[in-house]
């Protein structure tokens, strides 16, 4: 992983959507919790599942659906959702979105 500390980034420009998937890309990857974007087509999305740690997702642009213990939210540019640990949930893109997605590894 390259070494990204101490830049300036526009976090929309560091990666682009890839027809049909779903792109991620690790900022940091540390042992107390990791930062990743996502760039999800439209359509695609994650399968319901489950993470041992609390996640923070921002939307950078788009339309997202999120759905976290079978409530589902939509969320569009600027907004941002805690999904619990050991809650299940899945993310779905309604129109092509970017997400940033801090996940920190800490027990509840």
């Amino acid at each position: 992983m390259e070494n990204l500390t101490s830049q300036i980034f526009n976090l929309e420009g560091m990666f682009d959507y890839q027809e049909g998937s779903v792109v991620s890309r690790t900022l940091i990857d540390k042992p107390q919790g990791t930062v990743t974007l996502f760039a999800f087509d439209e359509g695609e999305g994650l399968s319901e599942h489950t993470a041992p740690f609390d996640a923070m997702a921002y939307i950078l642009e788009g339309q997202a659906e999120i759905t976290i213990s079978g409530k589902r939210f939509e969320l569009s540019k600027g907004q941002m959702i805690i999904m619990p640990a050991n809650e299940s949930h899945a993310l779905k893109a309604i129109k092509k979105y970017k997400m940033l997605l801090v996940m920190v590894k800490a027990p509840n």
